[in-house]
């Protein structure tokens, strides 16, 4: 990796922090094959400009800077999920999508009056799915109906929904979430409060959610947003961010075909802590400790959902 991120023509949000430059190379050797399913693309906002309607002004990342990180932890392909500071201008994710030849897919944010033609186009660019957000600090709502429509309307395509929500609103989603007629991806496990039991009804109502309802994945991303122990030091022997494998691990054992592993660089939007890619890379073998189960984690599942 080289180059600091710069700030284009646009003031970044003064306390966001930039990704972390040179990460360690993981300990953990990922297998042949292996995805970063979730990742993301910010600007550069000199050639693609920032939402106007954005909840915050990131950092650049750019396409090149995300697949020298691809190479350096040991993926060969990534999943590209548009980031909320694009809105709907999803210019960034197809310019890497193609840049990538191949070895990228993407998530797509549209809304209703996309036309059939913009959503070939974005198919024929690689784009298999479209996020849904209800983090209400990083998006206005959006009329369910108009969500029900689009999921609809991909749905046609193969494509799938990815939602991404806190785990507190998991209630009061639940009938939408599991009307939606595609495969559905829920971001970050829903964001467990780790400080909770993984027995408590918190958890054991995502745990539910997911073994009533076949169509639904989980990613068992982002411990840096969810755990309060944080990481270890670079050469210590606890598991990092062990305070959310216990949970993480029982979703991965729980539901081995359902689930996906990705980054989330550039850590959008943190503000104390910019975790190294390189340990979030060596978190992976403390969630899923066989070699099938990493194969299944790392390369099966993402192959199936995004290439197949």
């Amino acid at each position: 990796m080289s180059g600091r991120p710069t700030s284009g023509p646009h003031t970044k949000t003064a306390d966001w922090l930039d990704w972390y430059e040179g990460p360690a190379k993981p300990r953990f050797v990922l297998p042949p094959g292996s995805v970063d399913a979730h990742c993301h693309v910010f600007g550069p906002g000199d050639r693609f400009a920032y939402a106007p309607e954005r909840k915050y002004t990131p950092c650049d990342a750019s396409a090149e800077q995300l697949f020298a990180l691809r190479d350096h932890l040991g993926f060969e392909r990534n999943v590209i999920v548009q980031a909320t500071c694009h809105g709907a201008d999803n210019r960034a994710l197809v310019d890497a999508l193609y840049k990538a030849g191949g070895m990228a897919r993407g998530v797509a944010t549209v809304r209703r009056d996309i036309s059939d033609a913009q959503l070939q186009a974005l198919h024929a660019a690689g784009v298999r799915g479209v996020r849904f957000n209800f983090v209400k600090r990083l998006v206005d709502f959006t009329p369910k109906d108009e969500l029900m429509e689009i999921a609809g309307r991909v749905a046609r395509l193969g494509w799938h929904v990815v939602i991404y929500f806190e785990a507190r609103d998991l209630p009061e989603l639940w009938d939408f979430f599991t009307a939606l007629p595609t495969t559905v991806v829920v971001d970050h496990m829903g964001r467990p409060d780790v400080n909770l039991p993984i027995d408590g009804p918190q958890f054991e109502l995502f745990m539910r959610f997911m073994r009533e309802h076949d169509n639904i994945w989980s990613k068992v991303t982002c411990p840096e947003r969810l755990s309060l122990t944080g990481p270890p030091a670079l050469d210590a022997q606890p598991a990092p961010y062990r305070d959310v494998v216990p949970f993480a691990r029982r979703v991965v054992e729980t539901f081995p075909d359902r689930v996906l592993w990705g980054t989330d660089w550039p850590h959008p939007n943190l503000k104390q802590h910019m975790p190294d890619d390189g340990l979030l890379v060596d978190f992976i073998a403390h969630i899923a400790t066989t070699a099938q189960l990493q194969r299944k984690l790392l390369v099966d599942n993402p192959m199936r959902l995004y290439w197949s």
